[in-house]
């Protein structure tokens, strides 16, 4: 790597409020509010509203879309008995 060019990666916190989870991982995000980790160092923390620990897709709580009446839906009422491409 070319020094100089790229920015400073360094340990950084983020804290999902809405889970109430927090990730200590490597970032070039920087803050001025810091907080103290489970191995007793001073990180700085940046608070996000949502991450994997809250996200529907992976938590599992998201509902499955029913597709498949979808399509019947809409080809009983614009008529797609047709075939594609020709």
């Amino acid at each position: 790597m070319k020094p100089r060019i790229h920015p400073v990666s360094r340990p950084v916190v983020f804290r999902d409020r809405a889970a109430g989870a927090a990730f200590l991982t490597r970032s070039t995000a920087d803050s001025g509010e810091r907080v103290v980790w489970e191995d007793g160092g001073s990180y700085p923390v940046i608070d996000v509203e949502t991450s994997s620990a809250s996200h529907p897709f992976f938590t599992g709580s998201h509902q499955v879309l029913d597709t498949a009446g979808r399509v019947e839906r809409f080809h009983r009422r614009y008529g797609g008995g047709g075939k594609l491409g020709g």
